[in-house]
């Protein structure tokens, strides 16, 4: 299946701004692909706002996201790919969703296809108490 980032993206974009806040984006400016001006980035990451006022051309696409915003009166073309994405937040109150670092890494693993001709796994026989581990005394005291 393809990554679900960008519609979790869409989302929260939609929800954060149709509530009228300000959609912040965290990203993680190290990330091969991504194009911001240097000097807004502060330890690696940069903040951006994503509010339509804010840019414009604001494209949230399945591989990346692109707009055109203004840095210092300079008007700059911005590329980040979805993975880069770290989080994605409304400015007044926090409130958003944040993402793994690396999304391949944070994948969950695949489903796949099992033989129906393959043999059942045993179903264990309801054995008597001796199945069970022996119980000591508790471990608990109460203190006072």
């Amino acid at each position: 299946m393809t990554s679900n980032r960008p519609y979790l993206l869409r989302a929260i974009y939609d929800w954060i701004s149709d509530n009228g806040l300000t959609p912040y984006v965290l990203v993680d400016a190290g990330q091969p692909g991504v194009r911001v001006p240097s000097h807004v980035v502060k330890n690696g990451q940069v903040v951006l706002n994503l509010a339509m006022r804010a840019v414009a051309n604001l494209d949230l696409g399945n591989d990346r996201i692109s707009f055109q915003a203004r840095f210092s009166g300079v008007s700059q073309s911005i590329v980040i790919p979805v993975g880069a994405v770290l989080a994605l937040y409304a400015q007044e109150n926090g409130q958003g969703m944040m993402f793994p670092a690396d999304e391949s890494e944070a994948e969950s693993p695949s489903l796949e296809a099992v033989d129906n001709d393959a043999p059942e796994a045993p179903v264990p026989e309801a054995g008597g108490d001796d199945d069970r581990p022996k119980r000591g005394a508790p471990h608990l005291r109460v203190v006072k």
